[in-house]
């Protein structure tokens, strides 16, 4: 049985108030996780030419308000 399998077969077992809280757990945790790829990535500059794109499109007229 894998890891995953395991995590699985626990998380199926949980109560409605344990689900619920592992629930608003772990979106904290992956969104943290998330944010902190978006830092390394953005330092490393692997954004720079999507922001780059954005910008042109920007001057060009070819974006909205939000």
């Amino acid at each position: 049985m894998t890891k995953i399998d395991e995590i699985e077969q626990r998380i199926r077992r949980l109560s409605r108030s344990e689900l619920t809280a592992f629930r608003d757990w772990f979106l904290s945790y992956d969104a943290e996780a998330w944010d902190r790829q978006i830092e390394r990535d953005a330092a490393a500059g692997r954004l720079d030419e999507l922001a780059d794109e954005a910008r042109a499109a920007h001057e060009a007229g070819r974006t909205k308000p939000l």
